[in-house]
């Protein structure tokens, strides 16, 4: 088994494990890199894609993806300014793993005490 157990401080800081599931776990990330499957979209078409998600939230989310190497952000100067998000091959390497999770989390939410 995958050891997971952090007993201190600096356990917690130094697992990876957490480390890297503490920056694609949350339902926006997730949500974001799931939108970019088919591809390139730009700020208002994902903003369109995910729905419930303010224009701050989303830009936040958008600038941790991009620090954190998932997805790259290319600006075409215009005009009009178009600001383009693709996912990198880490990005694309994430979707499946997150596809499996949201289709088994959408066929067992019946079964799950929410």
């Amino acid at each position: 088994m995958l050891n997971v157990t952090a007993l201190t401080k600096k356990e917690i800081e130094s697992c990876p494990v957490r480390q890297v599931l503490s920056k694609v776990t949350g339902k926006w990330q997730v949500l974001i890199v799931l939108a970019l499957e088919d591809g390139t979209l730009r700020f208002g078409e994902l903003k369109r894609t995910v729905g419930d998600i303010t224009q701050r939230v989303l830009t936040e989310n958008l600038r941790s993806l991009e620090r954190d190497g998932y997805l790259t952000r290319d600006v075409d100067p215009g005009p009009p300014v178009a600001v383009h998000y693709t996912l990198t091959d880490i990005g694309e390497e994430l979707l499946p793993l997150l596809k499996a999770l949201t289709i088994w989390a959408a066929g067992r939410h019946g079964d799950i005490a929410l």
